[in-house]
C-alpha cells in the first residue's frame, strides 16, 4: 500500500496506531494476547506474565490499545459469571488484527502460543487461564 493510496489525515491516524502499537510495552502486551491459548488473557494472567511492570502500568497500556482500536475488553455474560474466576478479558478487535497484518506486526501466533504453553504458571494463574471465556 503506497502513501498515495490514502489521505493526509488518514496517514497521520495510521500513523499514530503505529506509534501505540510498537511501543515495547503494549507491543509486548499484543503478543502475550496473540500468544494466549484462547487468545483472551485477563489483566492477571497478562500482570503475571510481564513482571517487571505494575499491573497499573499494564492497565494504562491496555488502555491505549483499546482506544486506539486495536484491543477489545470482552466481558464473560452475567449468566456465566461464577465468583473468584474472572469477567473481564482482553482479545484483539478484528479492526485491530486487519491493522497488525496490514503492517506485517501479525504473525508467529504458534510460536508465540507456544512460549506462553511453557511458561511455569501458579495455581492461581492456571485457574484462571481455564476459567470461562465469552464467545469471540
Amino acid at each position: 500500500m503506497s502513501t498515495s493510496d490514502h489521505p493526509p489525515s488518514e496517514l497521520e491516524s495510521v500513523r499514530k496506531r503505529l506509534n501505540v502499537v510498537t511501543q515495547e510495552t503494549r507491543f509486548a502486551l499484543l503478543q502475550d494476547i496473540l500468544g494466549h491459548p484462547s487468545e483472551l488473557p485477563t489483566l492477571k494472567e497478562l500482570d503475571y506474565v510481564n513482571p517487571s511492570k505494575s499491573q497499573t502500568t499494564i492497565r494504562q497500556h491496555l488502555q491505549q490499545l483499546v482506544d486506539a482500536g486495536i484491543v477489545k475488553e470482552v466481558l464473560l455474560p452475567d449468566d456465566r459469571r461464577q465468583n473468584d474466576l474472572p469477567y473481564k478479558f482482553y482479545g484483539i478487535s478484528e479492526s485491530g488484527r486487519q491493522f497488525l497484518e496490514e503492517h506485517k506486526l501479525y504473525r508467529a501466533q504458534d510460536t508465540l502460543q507456544e512460549i506462553y504453553g511453557r511458561v511455569e504458571k501458579t495455581k492461581d494463574i492456571k485457574r484462571y487461564e481455564t476459567a470461562p471465556r465469552p464467545e469471540y
